[in-house]
């Protein structure tokens, strides 16, 4: 473009585009220098639009770039390339809840991500864009069926109770309840109940921080004691209205089966057995006395499990606005089909709106974020991994020559039986927010955000009278149907002051606020049995016999006022204290309320004389924590005196039955943290490294105590005597292998070491717990029996009499701990950028223990392990496996179930797996105001390990492992 004016220091509109030297670069900070209100801020194609003098300077900054001064010299248009500066990540705000800090001046241990990890990623629950990504965080998927959960623990299990190990989530400064909205007798196709996080959208994730220590949870009080997991969601941008249509499809696989017996080897080990046995085969033994196809062989993982899940993804947004407003509003689309046979699917659609405004002076301020989304599921009601792994490689065909399903002359339950019993649920999930700031005066702010969730979920699964061979006659009469109606609405208000001054040589900042929340949370669950039709099965009106289950309707009320002081002298010393008093509806009288605080401290060495000038050591920083946060993850009204609807009735009339004792003790779990923790970079941070020990012990522990039966109840729910200890390090180094222009290279790597202990526990061998837990060893443990090997004589499991009484039994012998919680995980990530490509690929790597999948007892009508095969054969026979039985011999009968809960039982289940990989091309269009960007994405593509059964990655066996997703798909930006 040509000047209009040659005339000095004339005001001109100046053009441009900013990049990165490769890709453009949006949101970019365009000011003009030392003229005040003269900026502009770079659109989604990285453009921008200012107004200068000839003479003036641009000053062009960025987080992650360095800043540049750009003369204008008599210029209308002017290209911006700006250099990478990894120093400046250190200025990067982090969200630590009620307020942001700086990443190199926070005192507290905080991980993230952003958006940037989470869009490589085609994954629809929050919880597994974190995988392998954060340090102390570990989790792991449940199932491969669409719509299933995930099981998280931050620097581990700090509760005796499973179901109390949960963070805290927060989206939108919105506390938002993951306490499961499932029911056991609906959900059956899970190994746990309905988790409601898969209501949240990952593609509308802005940042996900995780807070882990005192300093960074205490500030939550009673509700960050197993850590929390704050979710920002996406905002818009200044500039102009910018249109994003996004489409991909994608296959499902999954990733592992395992290495079964094939028709040769399975009907092999029959004969043999029968043969140690001295039997003769029996009537219904159809797979070896000739009624099934002896040259008959079906590799059933295949037949059930080795179909293709069918993925589509559709999403929109539209963004913009101006400096004082901007907007975004997004929607999605996202079905998934199962690797199972028939016609299940699981829907998910939603959208997201966020408005921020402020007005002209900067003083008053407003944000309103809302988010819904809503899921359908239809899926079998029975996972078939089980059956896959279970049935005889020679077992009929499935269907008939005309379609219709093979029972073989009654000789099998054919296993696609159960595409008749359904699963189905749906639910919806509201999650709004208004956040209201006004400016007193110069740095004092008054706030206040309002926030209200609502979800709904109904669930059904029946069991039709189509489920058994139609040669028996089993009428609709015999049909039942579950069904689960739950919901939950909150509301939560927090009105906040926040004061920041320079005093002497550094900077105050104080926050006072208070919290009110309140949250109404419904369940019904019923059944019905005898229907005249199947039709009208999903009528429980049609019901011949209708029981409710249970009709729960509860309220939780929680009150707190917080308070944070910081103190930053000099950009070198920084002191953070933070407390909280809370008061939870779920204690009784003199034990509602509790107080919790941490203080945490901070020195950055690297700007000290000595050390400010070095040319190797760009940042350094020691940072030490400790503190205290609570639990009341118990459950609403434990400590009251509550009464159940009896199920027998008097004279027609149901009674009441007493189901809980008062307890006014019943008070709060503590749980204490203690955090230090280095931070060096080097060469501008082109090296980053960062190494934590922490140690937190939960005492008070809320649990049901043992009691005499002679009172009518064998539990009181109280506060145990006992000590929790989670101590570990976790390690993280980022490294800019590469920066050179169009080529860019870093590498994120971290390291976890956990170690999990029980430390106290008075009246453990004496309690109902003697059993499961042990002093000093990890909670998540296995006592077993100790294996020693085959009896070359009798061809039977051996194993260690403890206790010297001349047997083996139960619970003296049963006394080895096996610790069943990983020793260490983590994760490395590359990130690749050349021109218009990038590539980005993560592995994940677990060391564990974990169980082997037995298949009963070998010899019996149910298919076994490859390695199975060798068993004994003979006296003196040394041998790996005993010898087969058929079920007749006693003596292998037994010594298979200790067998089964020995040491030989569990195995190495470690895995290094490439757990996502992304390859993006941006092309090359002529289109000014258009991008193109062409996207293909692999999740769980390569596994690693030794485990033998299968794939390494569960929590419950016989379920469907994690599956093997390929993604293609398209965005365009306008």
């Amino acid at each position: 473009m040509s000047r209009i004016s040659k005339f000095p220091f004339q005001e001109i509109t100046i053009q441009g585009t900013v990049t990165d030297g490769n890709s453009p670069l949006p949101g970019v900070s365009i000011a003009v220098k030392s003229r005040a209100g003269s900026s502009a801020i770079s659109d989604y194609s990285g453009q921008y639009a200012i107004t200068a003098d000839s003479g003036d300077t641009l000053v062009v900054s960025f987080i992650g770039f360095k800043k540049a001064f750009i003369p204008v010299q008599d210029r209308s248009r002017i290209d911006i390339a700006l250099q990478y500066d990894t120093t400046t990540l250190q200025e990067v705000k982090v969200n630590a809840g009620y307020y942001s800090v700086k990443e190199s001046e926070r005192t507290g241990s905080i991980a993230r991500i952003t958006s940037k990890d989470i869009e490589t990623q085609p994954v629809t629950n929050v919880l597994a864009t974190m995988q392998g990504r954060m340090a102390g965080v570990s989790v792991t998927q449940t199932t491969g069926v669409p719509g299933g959960g995930f099981d998280i623990k931050i620097r581990g299990q700090n509760s005796l109770r499973s179901d109390a190990n949960a963070p805290l989530y927060i989206i939108d400064g919105v506390p938002y309840a993951s306490t499961p909205i499932g029911y056991n007798q609906t959900a059956t196709p899970y190994p746990t109940v309905t988790s409601p996080l898969n209501s949240i959208n990952p593609e509308n994730i802005q940042s996900i921080e995780v807070l882990k220590d005192a300093d960074a949870t205490a500030i939550y009080g009673s509700r960050g004691a197993n850590g929390v997991v704050l979710i920002t969601t996406k905002k818009g941008t200044a500039g102009k209205t910018v249109f994003t249509v996004q489409a991909s499809t994608g296959t499902g696989k999954v990733t592992r089966f395992m290495d079964l017996m094939n028709t040769e080897q399975y009907l092999a080990m029959r004969r043999k057995a029968f043969e140690n046995d001295k039997v003769s085969y029996q009537t219904r033994d159809y797979d070896v006395n000739g009624t099934w196809d002896q040259n008959r062989s079906t590799e059933w993982q295949k037949e059930l499990l080795g179909g293709t899940a069918l993925i589509s993804n559709i999403s929109g947004s539209v963004s913009g606005g101006s400096e004082k407003t901007q907007f975004l509003l997004s929607g999605n689309y996202y079905t998934e089909s199962t690797v199972f046979v028939g016609d299940a699917l699981y829907k998910k659609g939603g959208s997201q709106f966020n408005l921020n405004h402020q007005s002209d002076n900067g003083r008053f301020r407003l944000s309103f974020s809302a988010g819904y989304n809503v899921q359908d599921n239809k899926l079998p009601a029975f996972d078939f991994t089980s059956d896959a792994r279970n049935l005889a490689p020679n077992a009929p065909a499935l269907y008939n020559a005309d379609g219709s399903l093979n029972w073989e002359n009654k000789t099998w339950n054919n296993p696609l039986r159960n595409l008749n019993a359904v699963f189905k649920s749906k639910t919806n999930d509201l999650v709004a927010n208004t956040v209201l700031s006004y400016e007193i005066f110069s740095n004092f702010f008054i706030k206040s955000s309002f926030g209200f969730t609502n979800l709904s979920t109904a669930e059904t699964r029946i069991s039709p009278s189509t489920i058994y061979n139609p040669a028996n006659n089993i009428t609709s009469a015999r049909s039942s149907i579950y069904m689960n109606n739950t919901s939950r609405s909150s509301w939560i208000a927090e009105p906040q002051l926040n004061y920041s001054k320079d005093i002497a040589q550094g900077s105050l900042d104080v926050l006072l606020g208070a919290t009110f929340q309140s949250q109404n949370s419904a369940s019904l669950y019923q059944t019905g049995n005898g229907f005249a039709s199947n039709s009208l099965i999903y009528n429980l009106a049609a019901a011949s016999y209708v029981t409710i289950l249970l009709d729960d309707d509860t309220q939780y009320r929680y009150q707190a006022f917080f308070g944070r002081i910081n103190y930053n002298w000099q950009q070198k010393y920084i002191l953070n204290l933070t407390a909280r008093r809370d008061g939870s509806s779920r204690f009784g009288p003199g034990n509602q309320f509790a107080l919790f605080g941490a203080a945490g401290a901070a020195w950055l060495f690297s700007k000290e004389n000595f050390l400010k000038e070095s040319s190797w050591l760009s940042f350094g920083k020691l940072r030490t924590s400790y503190g205290s946060t609570g639990n009341d993850q118990i459950g609403d009204y434990q400590y009251l005196d509550t009464y159940t609807v009896s199920q027998t009735s008097y004279n027609g009339t149901a009674g009441l039955q007493p189901s809980r004792l008062f307890n006014k003790d019943f008070g709060w779990e503590i749980n204490k943290k203690f955090e230090a923790a280095l931070e060096l970079g080097f060469l501008q941070d082109r090296i980053f490294t960062t190494a934590s020990w922490y140690q937190n012990r939960s005492s008070n522990q809320l649990t049901g105590m043992p009691i005499a039966g002679t009172t009518g109840f064998t539990i009181l729910q109280g506060n145990l005597d006992a000590v929790v200890e989670n101590k570990g390090l976790e390690l993280t180094l980022r490294t800019v292998n590469v920066n050179a222009g169009s080529f860019n290279w870093t590498t994120s790597f971290n390291l976890t070491f956990a170690r999990n202990r029980l430390v106290r526990f008075p009246g453990l061998e004496s309690s109902s717990y003697s059993q499961q837990y042990r002093i000093g060893e990890p909670l998540n443990i296995r006592l077993l029996y100790q294996y020693k090997g085959v009896d070359p004589q009798t061809g039977v499991y051996q194993f260690e009499d403890l206790n010297g009484d001349g047997k083996i039994s139960f619970p003296d012998d049963q006394q080895i701990a096996a610790d069943l919680n990983p020793k260490y995980y983590g994760g490395l990530q590359n990130q690749i950028s050349f021109r218009n490509w990038k590539l980005d690929f993560l592995f994940q790597f677990v060391n564990q223990q974990n169980r082997s999948y037995l298949n009963g007892l070998a010899g019996q009508m149910l298919n076994q392990p490859v390695r199975m095969s060798d068993s004994w054969q003979g006296l003196n026979d040394q041998a790996v496996y005993q010898l087969y039985t058929s079920g007749t011999n006693s003596a292998a009968v037994n010594a298979n179930y200790f067998y089964s809960r020995s040491t030989a039982s569990n195995e190495d289940a470690s895995y290094i797996r490439l757990k996502n990989i992304a390859l993006t091309y941006d092309l090359p269009l002529k289109l000014k105001e258009t991008q193109c960007r062409l996207m293909l994405q692999g999740q769980n593509l390569l596994t690693f390990t030794k485990y033998r059964d299968g794939d390494p990655e569960f929590t419950t066996m016989g379920y469907l492992p994690p599956l093997k997703i390929m993604t293609a798909g398209i965005q365009l930006t306008f």
